[in-house]
């Protein structure tokens, strides 16, 4: 069975400046990838690019066998993307907003207000649903940014930083549901929190000026280690060499 994620040789350079430079890899059904990196380490770009929202300078992007440029619609058909920051139309009240995100996915009638009441519930937004998004926490915004990628239940879900912001309880539930969700989809998650890495993820990725310099499991990486500790082989990982 082909992957659901398939990235070949990915690059994206701003001027003289490469951000990303000929990341390759793939992601099956059943994994969830954490991709790591200090900040400014492309990361973001990376995902923006498999998303399809930045256009790369090389290399090719695929989704259920779709290409993100070539056949754009068909790829986000099949994925769910939380950005980075809260989601947009923030005078609309959550309901609204996701009410509105799956008009746009082709819902409508009974079927729309069943998938906006489970993206609610899911992402225990049932509270502030009559709220606008504006007046919101940080954590609540990235909640109803979750509950948007997840509402047409895509088979590839892209993450950046899904917990930032929430308290410890809010983190839990979050990655309770990665884990409930991740044997039918393939997941890939952002984040600078190393123990969400050990908490759902059986892959990492680590990546630094824009190339990939690890690809193995958290036990893997842990071992690396002479601590046994991941953030110790994150920093051996990342942190500039000294000649």
């Amino acid at each position: 069975m082909a992957a659901l994620i398939e990235i070949d040789g990915l690059t994206k350079r701003f001027g003289s400046f490469t951000a990303v430079d000929h990341v390759s890899f793939t992601v099956e059904r059943g994994e969830v990838l954490g991709f790591l990196g200090p900040n400014g380490a492309g990361k973001s770009t990376t995902m923006r690019m498999l998303a399809g929202f930045m256009t790369p300078s090389a290399g090719t992007a695929r989704i259920c066998g779709h290409d993100v440029q070539s056949d754009s619609l068909a790829a986000r058909k099949s994925l769910g993307f939380l950005p980075e920051g809260a989601p947009t139309y923030p005078e609309m009240t959550v309901l609204a907003f996701l009410q509105f995100v799956g008009r746009i996915r082709g819902f409508s009638g009974r079927e729309l207000a069943s998938r906006v009441d489970h993206a609610v519930a899911i992402t225990s937004l049932a509270g502030v649903r009559l709220q606008p998004v504006e007046t919101l926490s940080k954590g609540f915004k990235r909640r109803v940014g979750l509950a948007q990628a997840l509402l047409h239940d895509p088979e590839v879900l892209i993450l950046d930083e899904p917990t930032d912001g929430l308290d410890p309880n809010q983190k839990h539930e979050v990655r309770n549901l990665i884990a409930d969700m991740r044997a039918e989809k393939a997941i890939v998650i952002s984040t600078h929190i190393l123990e969400e890495v050990d908490a759902v993820c059986t892959r990492a990725i680590v990546i630094a000026n824009g190339r990939i310099v690890a690809d193995a499991t958290p036990k893997e990486l842990e071992q690396r280690a002479p601590s046994g500790k991941l953030d110790d082989v994150f920093r051996e990982l990342t942190l500039p060499k000294v000649a």
